[in-house]
């Protein structure tokens, strides 16, 4: 593609000469600007969500579900056209759930809702029963003292409120990330907590829980957050309260996960490669509609879009990868076997499918200008220019903290940590005009980087 980048100070768009240059709005480029609108009425990622969650479904990291996804992957990008399609595969210890029941055996006997969280340990066949012990907060559990914790259930609660940049998530997640392993530290025989989630719904919200090196894992499971606060208003009582878990996962050994890659070849092989990135996974409660068969149609979607408009100077390469949601065994796959390839930049979908509301960079200084003109393609799509330093996704986290520059393109999260990890994650929560406006969002953005006349080096340390 010929890309004319026309800026604010051309005769067209003249201003006052008075005004310092550096003040000057810029301009989008018109190709960029008719590539990005005509993205608006894209039919491509709905396409592939919507083949990829019905022929497919729940795509648990390591199992023969995972598998046929990368099977159908291969296939649908080599349909849409793309380039050096094909699958690389590594090994991944693989844990897959089982049976999943709690009750309150007393005060007051009822059940509870509840999933098991990933790579949780296994009750015996017949479950266990035990008394509970309950903290409002993470932080409570970890100020009690052993001998209030051991031989004992721990319950943790946590009250998550939705926030438009998904900071909520960090806030309170460390109960699930790390909770069981110092639970198991504390001498408990199992831990269940509040999902880490925002809907008032009996869908408990899975996710991977991580035991430190020399900790012996423990039961641990995620109730839904109507049966959490059920279980507060019991502990209000003022009674003992003693619960039966029974969890039976198990871990299938080392099986085979893999990439999935394809390309947009560039005209320029010196000018690097841009690495767009989804996860390919799911977890196995729902379908993975928004986490994340949504961001894969939407970089797929783009660089079509890029595609059919001509070939750009770099190399736009599609990453989409296995195994992120239990510890982002795809992405290091990738970076290990790619990082010493000319990737200049890097960016990731993996937040759901409602519209992108800010663009955030972690650019060079002398490619500043890229960023200028890419805030300036999206801003009519209401997309605000961010402050911060963009940081890139899981999967391309280990480019992005050894100095690969980065675009994020941030969605909003307002209701996406009322479905995260849940069987509600189906495609029916997908608003089709939301992620139209994702796909030309990430198409406009693609057209200014993938043929910036300027080189993209990598981010030095101090910026």
């Amino acid at each position: 593609m010929t890309r004319h980048l026309l800026l604010a100070a051309t005769a067209a768009f003249a201003l006052p000469a008075t005004l310092h240059a550096q003040t000057m709005p810029i301009v989008p480029d018109a190709e960029v600007s008719a590539l990005r609108d005509a993205a608006l009425q894209d039919k491509y990622a709905w396409d592939l969500v919507e083949g990829l969650t019905t022929e497919v479904g729940p795509r648990l990291a390591g199992t023969e579900a995972e598998a046929r996804a990368r099977t159908w992957a291969e296939a649908h990008l080599k349909g849409m056209g793309f380039a050096n399609v094909h699958i690389e595969t590594y090994q991944m210890p693989v844990w897959e759930r089982g049976t999943e029941t709690a009750r309150i055996v007393s005060p007051f006997p009822q059940s509870l809702t509840l999933t098991a969280l990933g790579r949780s340990a296994a009750t015996p066949p017949e479950g266990i029963e035990a008394e509970v012990v309950y903290f409002p907060t993470f932080a409570e559990m970890m100020a009690a003292p052993a001998e209030a914790i051991r031989g004992k259930i721990v319950f943790v609660s946590n009250d998550m409120a939705p926030t438009q940049d998904g900071s909520g998530y960090g806030a309170n997640g460390a109960a699930r990330f790390v909770g069981p392993s110092f639970a198991s530290q504390k001498g408990a025989v199992a831990m269940i907590i509040k999902s880490i989630g925002t809907d008032s719904h009996r869908t408990p919200h899975t996710g991977g829980t991580n035991f430190a090196e020399g900790v012996t894992p423990i039961p641990a499971a995620a109730l839904s957050v109507p049966d959490a606060e059920q279980l507060e208003r019991v502990f209000e009582r003022g009674q003992p309260v003693r619960l039966h878990l029974t969890l039976t996962p198990r871990d299938s050994g080392m099986q085979e996960s893999g990439n999935v890659i394809a390309e947009v070849p560039g005209s320029d092989p010196d000018a690097g490669i841009v690495l767009i990135a989804c996860h390919l996974d799911s977890w196995d409660l729902g379908t993975g509609a928004i986490d994340d068969a949504a961001g894969c149609g939407i970089v797929a979607a783009a660089a079509k879009h890029i595609m059919e408009a001509g070939q750009p100077r770099r190399t736009i390469r599609i990453l989409f990868a296995g195994a992120e949601e239990v510890g982002v065994f795809g992405g290091d796959a990738y970076y290990e076997a790619h990082k010493d390839e000319p990737v200049v930049l890097v960016s990731e979908s993996d937040f759901g499918a409602d519209r992108v509301w800010r663009v955030t960079t972690n650019l060079p200084g002398d490619a500043d200008a890229i960023g200028k003109r890419v805030a300036a393609a999206l801003a009519p799509l209401g997309i605000v220019a961010g402050s911060g330093k963009a940081g890139g996704g899981a999967d391309v986290g280990q480019f992005a903290r050894n100095g690969t520059a980065v675009i994020d393109l941030d969605q909003d999260g307002t209701r996406y940590f009322d479905l995260h990890h849940t069987p509600d994650d189906t495609l029916d929560k997908i608003d089709p005009e939301q992620l139209r406006q994702n796909v030309a969002a990430w198409t406009a953005m693609l057209a200014v980087v993938a043929d910036a006349p300027e080189a993209i080096g990598p981010v030095p340390n101090d910026e």
